[in-house]
Protein backbone atom coordinates (compact mmCIF):
# COMPACT_ATOMS: atom_id res chain seq x y z
CA UNK A 1 0.00 0.00 0.00
CA UNK A 2 1.39 3.39 -1.15
CA UNK A 3 0.13 6.54 0.74
CA UNK A 4 1.43 10.36 -0.28
CA UNK A 5 0.01 13.14 2.06
CA UNK A 6 -0.50 16.86 1.86
CA UNK A 7 -2.30 19.69 3.59
CA UNK A 8 -3.97 23.16 2.97
CA UNK A 9 -3.53 25.77 4.49
CA UNK A 10 -1.62 27.17 7.80
CA UNK A 11 -1.61 26.60 11.75
CA UNK A 12 -2.09 30.63 12.14
CA UNK A 13 -5.10 31.95 14.03
CA UNK A 14 -4.57 36.04 12.89
CA UNK A 15 -8.16 34.98 10.99
CA UNK A 16 -8.27 38.86 10.52
CA UNK A 17 -4.94 39.30 9.21
CA UNK A 18 -4.55 36.80 6.52
CA UNK A 19 -4.33 33.42 8.22
CA UNK A 20 -6.02 30.49 6.38
CA UNK A 21 -9.73 29.94 7.72
CA UNK A 22 -9.86 26.79 6.41
CA UNK A 23 -7.04 23.88 7.40
CA UNK A 24 -6.97 20.36 5.52
CA UNK A 25 -4.92 17.44 5.82
CA UNK A 26 -5.48 14.67 2.73
CA UNK A 27 -4.17 11.08 2.07
CA UNK A 28 -4.36 9.46 -1.18
CA UNK A 29 -4.40 5.68 -0.72
CA UNK A 30 -3.17 3.48 -3.80
CA UNK A 31 -3.84 -0.17 -2.75
CA UNK A 32 -0.24 -1.49 -4.88
CA UNK A 33 2.22 -0.72 -7.49
CA UNK A 34 0.26 -1.36 -10.13
CA UNK A 35 -2.53 1.22 -8.96
CA UNK A 36 0.50 3.77 -8.45
CA UNK A 37 1.04 2.95 -12.56
CA UNK A 38 -2.42 3.20 -13.39
CA UNK A 39 -2.66 6.67 -11.80
CA UNK A 40 0.83 7.69 -12.51
CA UNK A 41 -0.23 7.53 -16.71
CA UNK A 42 -3.68 9.38 -15.68
CA UNK A 43 -1.55 11.97 -14.18
CA UNK A 44 1.01 11.87 -17.41
CA UNK A 45 -2.62 12.17 -20.02
CA UNK A 46 -3.60 15.19 -17.85
CA UNK A 47 -0.03 16.59 -18.64
CA UNK A 48 -0.13 16.22 -21.91
CA UNK A 49 -3.21 17.27 -22.89
CA UNK A 50 -3.47 20.56 -20.55
CA UNK A 51 0.32 21.51 -21.99
CA UNK A 52 1.70 21.96 -18.32
CA UNK A 53 5.33 21.62 -17.65
CA UNK A 54 5.80 22.57 -13.95
CA UNK A 55 4.65 20.59 -11.41
CA UNK A 56 0.68 20.33 -10.42
CA UNK A 57 0.10 22.37 -7.91
CA UNK A 58 -3.74 23.32 -7.20
CA UNK A 59 -2.57 26.63 -5.61
CA UNK A 60 -0.39 27.46 -8.82
CA UNK A 61 -2.46 25.85 -11.74
CA UNK A 62 -5.45 27.55 -13.93
CA UNK A 63 -8.34 26.56 -13.65
CA UNK A 64 -8.71 25.14 -17.17
CA UNK A 65 -5.47 23.02 -16.32
CA UNK A 66 -7.19 22.09 -12.96
CA UNK A 67 -10.60 20.88 -15.17
CA UNK A 68 -8.23 18.74 -17.70
CA UNK A 69 -5.71 17.49 -14.53
CA UNK A 70 -9.86 16.07 -12.74
CA UNK A 71 -10.82 14.58 -15.39
CA UNK A 72 -8.05 12.84 -16.40
CA UNK A 73 -7.38 11.25 -12.77
CA UNK A 74 -11.21 10.46 -12.56
CA UNK A 75 -11.14 7.03 -13.15
CA UNK A 76 -7.61 6.32 -11.58
CA UNK A 77 -7.48 3.85 -8.76
CA UNK A 78 -6.71 5.36 -5.56
CA UNK A 79 -8.84 6.64 -3.09
CA UNK A 80 -8.92 9.87 -1.02
CA UNK A 81 -9.57 10.58 2.79
CA UNK A 82 -9.22 13.82 4.21
CA UNK A 83 -10.08 15.86 7.23
CA UNK A 84 -10.69 19.51 7.34
CA UNK A 85 -10.60 21.93 10.23
CA UNK A 86 -12.74 25.33 9.95
CA UNK A 87 -10.04 27.01 12.64
CA UNK A 88 -12.85 29.26 14.15
CA UNK A 89 -14.10 26.30 16.31
CA UNK A 90 -10.62 25.74 17.96
CA UNK A 91 -10.50 26.92 21.56
CA UNK A 92 -7.65 24.61 22.63
CA UNK A 93 -5.05 27.90 23.58
CA UNK A 94 -2.34 25.04 23.12
CA UNK A 95 -3.86 23.99 19.85
CA UNK A 96 -3.82 27.93 18.96
CA UNK A 97 -0.37 28.95 20.25
CA UNK A 98 1.90 25.71 19.04
CA UNK A 99 2.02 25.04 15.34
CA UNK A 100 3.90 21.80 15.53
CA UNK A 101 0.84 20.68 18.30
CA UNK A 102 -1.49 21.70 15.47
CA UNK A 103 -0.31 19.73 12.81
CA UNK A 104 0.34 16.48 15.09
CA UNK A 105 -2.82 16.92 16.40
CA UNK A 106 -5.00 16.31 12.98
CA UNK A 107 -2.22 14.40 11.61
CA UNK A 108 -2.88 11.97 14.18
CA UNK A 109 -6.68 12.21 13.88
CA UNK A 110 -6.71 11.21 10.50
CA UNK A 111 -4.68 8.75 10.82
CA UNK A 112 -6.56 6.84 13.91
CA UNK A 113 -9.79 7.61 11.83
CA UNK A 114 -8.59 5.47 8.72
CA UNK A 115 -11.63 3.17 8.39
CA UNK A 116 -9.37 0.60 8.40
CA UNK A 117 -7.95 1.15 5.74
CA UNK A 118 -4.05 1.45 6.41
CA UNK A 119 -2.28 -1.56 6.46
CA UNK A 120 1.58 -2.18 6.22
CA UNK A 121 1.71 1.08 3.88
CA UNK A 122 4.47 3.22 2.37
CA UNK A 123 3.87 6.70 3.57
CA UNK A 124 5.11 9.74 1.18
CA UNK A 125 5.34 13.08 1.97
CA UNK A 126 6.50 16.49 0.30
CA UNK A 127 10.01 17.21 1.35
CA UNK A 128 9.95 20.86 0.54
CA UNK A 129 6.43 21.46 2.30
CA UNK A 130 5.55 22.91 5.38
CA UNK A 131 8.59 22.40 7.92
CA UNK A 132 5.72 21.95 11.16
CA UNK A 133 3.40 20.12 9.17
CA UNK A 134 6.77 17.60 7.85
CA UNK A 135 8.08 17.40 12.14
CA UNK A 136 4.52 16.75 13.20
CA UNK A 137 3.66 13.64 10.49
CA UNK A 138 7.18 12.26 11.46
CA UNK A 139 6.65 12.38 15.12
CA UNK A 140 3.28 10.93 14.70
CA UNK A 141 4.29 8.17 12.47
CA UNK A 142 6.92 7.22 14.87
CA UNK A 143 4.64 7.45 18.30
CA UNK A 144 1.25 6.83 17.50
CA UNK A 145 0.60 4.52 14.79
CA UNK A 146 -0.19 1.39 16.02
CA UNK A 147 1.45 -1.81 14.80
CA UNK A 148 0.77 -2.96 10.97
CA UNK A 149 -0.33 0.48 9.54
CA UNK A 150 3.36 2.03 8.52
CA UNK A 151 6.15 0.19 7.34
CA UNK A 152 7.74 2.96 5.92
CA UNK A 153 7.68 6.64 5.92
CA UNK A 154 9.79 9.05 3.79
CA UNK A 155 10.44 12.85 2.11
CA UNK A 156 9.87 12.67 -1.71
CA UNK A 157 10.15 15.74 -3.93
CA UNK A 158 7.15 16.72 -5.47
CA UNK A 159 8.80 18.28 -8.25
CA UNK A 160 9.51 14.87 -9.27
CA UNK A 161 6.72 12.77 -7.41
CA UNK A 162 3.34 12.96 -9.61
CA UNK A 163 1.63 11.24 -6.68
CA UNK A 164 2.73 13.67 -4.62
CA UNK A 165 1.42 16.20 -6.83
CA UNK A 166 -1.69 14.44 -7.06
CA UNK A 167 -1.93 14.66 -3.15
CA UNK A 168 -1.51 18.19 -2.81
CA UNK A 169 -4.42 18.52 -6.04
CA UNK A 170 -6.96 16.88 -4.18
CA UNK A 171 -6.31 18.32 -0.80
CA UNK A 172 -6.43 21.58 -2.29
CA UNK A 173 -9.51 21.08 -4.21
CA UNK A 174 -11.35 19.69 -1.21
CA UNK A 175 -10.13 22.39 1.02
CA UNK A 176 -11.19 24.93 -2.05
CA UNK A 177 -14.74 23.77 -1.41
CA UNK A 178 -14.78 24.88 1.94
CA UNK A 179 -13.81 28.49 0.70
CA UNK A 180 -16.99 28.96 -0.89
CA UNK A 181 -18.06 32.58 0.74
CA UNK A 182 -16.04 34.36 -1.99
CA UNK A 183 -15.69 31.68 -4.46
CA UNK A 184 -18.40 30.94 -6.74
CA UNK A 185 -16.32 27.40 -8.58
CA UNK A 186 -15.89 25.90 -4.64
CA UNK A 187 -17.38 22.74 -5.41
CA UNK A 188 -16.12 22.82 -8.99
CA UNK A 189 -13.30 20.45 -8.73
CA UNK A 190 -13.87 18.36 -5.52
CA UNK A 191 -17.08 17.40 -7.29
CA UNK A 192 -14.47 16.26 -10.53
CA UNK A 193 -13.12 14.00 -7.31
CA UNK A 194 -16.17 12.94 -5.91
CA UNK A 195 -15.67 9.20 -7.37
CA UNK A 196 -12.31 8.68 -5.68
CA UNK A 197 -13.20 10.21 -2.32
CA UNK A 198 -14.02 8.11 0.32
CA UNK A 199 -14.12 10.06 3.33
CA UNK A 200 -14.10 13.74 4.49
CA UNK A 201 -14.13 14.46 7.97
CA UNK A 202 -15.28 17.85 8.89
CA UNK A 203 -14.01 18.41 12.64
CA UNK A 204 -15.69 20.44 14.85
Amino acid sequence: MLVFLDESGCSGFKLSRGSDAIFAVAMVILKDGDAALLTQAAIERARQRSGHRSQFKFSRCSEDVRDVFFECVASAPFTVRAIVVEKSRIYSPALRANAELFYSFFVKLLGEHDGGTLRDAVVRIDGSGDRHFRRALSSYLRREVGPGKIRDFRMSDSKKDSLIQLADMCVGAIARSYRGEVRTDANRWRSMLSKRIANIWEFS
